[in-house]
């Protein structure tokens, strides 16, 4: 099968890991790129096709589908304008900033019978794939624990629109959650929130957190965010029912900063690709959005946050 045509939405830091798994994956090629300022669109204009309105790049660019990188608070609408022309989504998580327009972007995707799928790169880690494969089952897990610690301004770059709440979503539970929340829920299933502790910056930007939640069968799970911790780490604890303890560094064999995203970035385009190929599909973007929503609901007081400090 040939390549299909896929567009890049949005070139601020996390572009350029999609871009180079386009470049390498046998499942796309680069049809065209989008960005509301044209001195980050002059590196491509020899290359591809270049754009400043995605709503033109989708009429314009003949795309098999679209990679939505914009800022958070611009995802439903170009995810909205993508799905109405019928064009397959891999958006960037969250989903969208409030839990409305995630209930609205998965309607239309399925209204339109189009494939909308959140991107959760650390599902594609080779640390996490290991720890998958070497669990017994479910029913023999008795708790998770997923840190997601790092000091933001290290990872933005020129993206300052993270430290914005509004654009954002929120602080650490509404970009990292996401991600970290998707771990337990591939390990787990379906969870609940059943306590949240925040800690927020004199904006009000939540700079920490602490998160728990259990499933059905009463497995408990935890994870702790922070945005201001002094270097990075990233890593998964297993508890089994029998006592014994499986682990998952997801920054391991990778060194260099943010040096693990080229690996789970190829695992997205590929999965999107068989994604395309299914047709109609949608993901657990809405499922992360509903526990960041839960999450912030059960917010309690600053001072019981202590576990995200690392």
């Amino acid at each position: 099968m040939s390549p299909r045509r896929i567009g890049v939405a949005g070139l601020g830091v996390i572009s350029a890991y999609y871009l180079a798994a386009v470049q390498r994956s046998a499942h796309w090629e680069l049809a065209a790129v989008c960005d509301l300022n044209d001195a980050v669109l002059r590196p491509h204009r020899d290359r591809v096709p270049c754009f400043t309105d995605p709503r033109t790049m989708l009429r314009e660019a003949g795309l098999d589908a679209v990679v939505v990188a914009v800022p958070n608070d611009a995802h439903a609408e170009v995810c909205r304008e993508a799905l109405r022309a019928g064009v397959p989504v891999c958006v960037e998580k969250p989903l969208a900033v409030s839990l409305e327009h995630g209930r609205e972007l998965t309607a239309l995707a399925r209204a339109h019978a189009t494939p909308l799928f959140t991107a959760f790169h650390r599902r594609y880690n080779e640390s996490v794939t290991r720890l998958r494969a070497r669990l017994p089952g479910r029913d023999r897990i008795a708790s998770v624990r997923v840190r997601y610690l790092e000091r933001i301004e290290e990872h933005i770059g020129t993206d300052t629109w993270y430290l914005d709440a509004e654009r954002c979503g929120g602080g650490c539970v509404a970009d990292n959650g996401p991600n970290a929340f998707d771990v337990v829920r591939l390990l787990l299933g379906d969870v609940t929130v059943t306590r949240a502790a925040v800690e927020r910056d004199a904006a009000g930007t939540d700079r920490r957190a602490v998160v728990d939640l259990r499933d059905p069968r009463g497995a408990e799970a935890r994870v702790e965010l922070d945005w201001s911790h002094p270097g990075e780490t990233k890593d998964v604890e297993v508890r089994l029912t029998d006592g014994s303890v499986l682990t998952a560094d997801m920054l391991a064999g990778h060194p260099g900063f943010k040096a693990s995203l080229w690996h789970e970035y190829d695992g997205i385009l590929d999965d999107f690709a068989g994604v395309v190929t299914m047709g109609e599909w949608t993901d657990g973007g809405l499922a992360a959005l509903e526990l960041v929503a839960a999450a912030y609901r059960s917010e309690e007081a600053p001072a019981a946050v202590t576990g995200a400090r690392g």
